[in-house]
């Protein structure tokens, strides 16, 4: 059974596109990152599977449910951290999280206190008295209550301090034991970490579906040189992308024949080469760049 599957999944907003066409599968038992800067369609991905929006054209299934039809099963068994967290203010953190258990069979209050005290919570504390980070905790607690066969994250770190991002991640990992994960996030180093595939889009649109591994094991390489001088001279080779001059050094994103690469630079006035595997944000930018071109 698939986690996620939709096909042709389409949201305009009037004449403005959402996301247009989208094709993706999620496998069980992944911590899959979606990829993508602010605006590019993430948060309405997310939003139309959750049946918070309505498509308009297009299908999706989650756990092999369909989003439209039966999205109250749906609920309960996925968890969703939002991008953005509203709640009522006037309650105390134990009343929101006792409230939101009672919605689940079994009421899972031993589970909350674990979460409460594993994510440095006050319980007695009102929402709005909370920082946003610690309203951001209040919201992985909710979507973990319930123990989820799918856990849905949209940019769930945010507000959170480096310390608290830590735990974060351990939790993470220990919940994809049993559930799938759907990483929504800009911040690539944490796709990186956590993720084993990852999707990437840009205007509402799914450009490439990559194992991380294999993304950064691609032909692709990152190329710095070392001159002897600012001189440096033009190379025209066919494969160079993503250039940059600085001082003596020329770095470079590189996906051609390396023989055709060493054939030039065997002639070139250069002290140093360094080749290395691109990061993911290299890999990113270069996917980001091509489709512009």
């Amino acid at each position: 059974m698939k986690a996620i599957e939709t096909r042709k999944l389409t949201k305009y907003y009037g004449r403005q596109p959402g996301i247009v066409d989208l094709d993706l599968t999620v496998e069980e038992g992944l911590i899959f990152g979606f990829i993508g800067p602010n605006g590019a369609g993430k948060s309405t991905t997310i939003r139309t599977l959750l049946n918070l929006i309505w498509p308009s054209r297009g299908s999706g299934q989650i756990l092999g449910m369909d989003i439209i039809k039966q999205s109250r099963e749906i609920r309960l068994i996925t968890g969703y951290v939002p991008a953005e967290v509203n709640y009522y203010g006037d309650m105390t953190v134990q009343a929101l999280l006792k409230y939101s258990a009672s919605f689940y069979p079994g009421h899972p209050t031993r589970r909350l206190s674990h979460l409460v005290e594993r994510f440095d919570l006050d319980p007695a504390k009102r929402i709005d008295q909370l920082s946003f980070g610690n309203k951001r905790k209040v919201a992985i607690i909710q979507a973990l209550l319930h123990q989820p066969r799918l856990l849905i994250l949209d940019e769930a770190t945010s507000g959170l301090d480096p310390l608290m991002q830590n735990i974060f991640f351990e939790v993470i990992k220990e919940e994809n034991e049993r559930a799938t994960i759907f990483f929504s996030s800009h911040a690539l180093g944490e796709v990186q970490k956590l993720c084993s595939q990852v999707a990437i889009i840009k205007q509402g649109r799914i450009i490439a579906v990559e194992n991380v591994d294999d993304l950064r094991r691609t032909l692709i390489k990152t190329i710095t040189l070392e001159y002897e001088s600012e001189n440096i001279p033009s190379l025209t080779l066919p494969g160079i992308a993503n250039s940059q001059r600085v001082g003596t050094h020329h770095k470079f994103m590189f996906n051609g024949k390396s023989k055709s690469l060493l054939e030039v630079l065997a002639k070139s006035p250069i002290n140093n080469v360094l080749i290395e595997e691109p990061s993911l944000e290299e890999v990113f930018l270069h996917y980001y760049r091509n489709e512009d071109e």
